[in-house]
């Protein structure tokens, strides 16, 4: 059962929101629309990122095709008997900072983990037609239960910072960097 099958009223007013993206999905969302994700995304930490980068540098090509996609900030823990996946809470986005550009060049639309973006990642964002979600830190063994299926696709011996496709059934997120620069972040600290 997912997360969200079971959720408090407040979130009953989220938007569902199909990934991959569909053509023209992100121009709708913005800063502050609380979403519920189902499909599948892809997960990278520190490590993946820094591989992904090096082959692009080597001039190969990378085991997903990133374009569209949404890429989850993650380090899950292994999963118990009848469990997809362990506790998969996010982790720190500005890790990924001197990465992220580079890889939103390649079409990717959305990142997806807890804390701010730099100035260079969110002029990025704008360049290339991408947003900025965050999920619930510390409710890593919760989120998990949105999460159907857990897949391997590269970088094995990373352990939790492999790269994994993911398949989810409501994930629960917030939209903090938008199209229009907004930053949800931001508009809270102003009210």
């Amino acid at each position: 059962m997912s997360f969200l099958k079971v959720r408090p009223a407040a979130l009953d007013n989220m938007r569902e929101v199909a990934i991959p993206f569909a053509d023209g999905v992100v121009e709708t969302l913005k800063a502050g629309d609380m979403i519920a994700l189902t499909g599948h995304l892809y997960t990278a930490r520190d490590q993946t990122h820094r591989r992904l980068c090096a082959l692009l540098d080597e001039g190969q090509e990378l085991p997903v095709d990133l374009a569209g996609q949404l890429v989850y900030y993650v380090g899950p823990t292994p999963a118990q008997p009848g469990q997809a996946i362990g506790s998969a809470g996010p982790t720190t986005s500005y890790r990924m900072d001197a990465y992220t550009p580079r890889l939103l060049e390649l079409g990717l639309k959305a990142t997806l983990g807890k804390g701010k973006r730099s100035r260079v990642v969110r002029d990025a964002m704008l360049k290339h037609g991408a947003i900025y979600l965050a999920s619930i830190a510390g409710a890593g063994a919760l989120l998990s239960k949105s999460i159907t299926k857990a897949e391997v696709i590269a970088f094995e011996d990373a352990g939790a910072e492999a790269l994994f496709r993911f398949e989810v059934e409501n994930f629960p997120a917030v939209v903090i960097n938008d199209l229009e620069g907004n930053d949800f972040y931001e508009m809270c600290a102003a009210t």
